[in-house]
């Protein structure tokens, strides 16, 4: 198996104004278009919390979408950064939801 294929699950944190501007539903959409399988959660010290589950490659463009060099011109709010952790798939239910 390919690399890129290999399932795995990110969790990000991504700090910033990315509250109360839309962009859990901007990750939301993103997701869906990259068919991962997750969520997006706001927490209380202000932090958006994404989980996804898919194809390595597929979840290294959400990261990159994120915060990083490939971030879209459209993405809501002002990321200032991102945190990661990858660990193994935990079999997340089908759909990426806004929590």
């Amino acid at each position: 198996m390919d690399d890129g294929e290999e399932t795995v699950r990110l969790t990000a944190w991504v700090r910033g104004r990315v509250q109360g501007v839309g962009f859990r539903w901007w990750v939301r959409a993103r997701a869906l278009e990259l068919g991962l399988a997750g969520s997006a959660t706001n927490l209380a010290d202000g932090r958006v919390e994404v989980v996804a589950e898919g194809p390595r490659a597929k979840c290294r463009l959400l990261l990159d979408l994120l915060g990083g060099d490939a971030a879209d011109p459209g993405r809501p709010g002002k990321v200032t950064g991102v945190t990661e952790r990858w660990t193994g798939p935990r079999g997340e239910s089908p759909g990426f939801y806004e929590r």
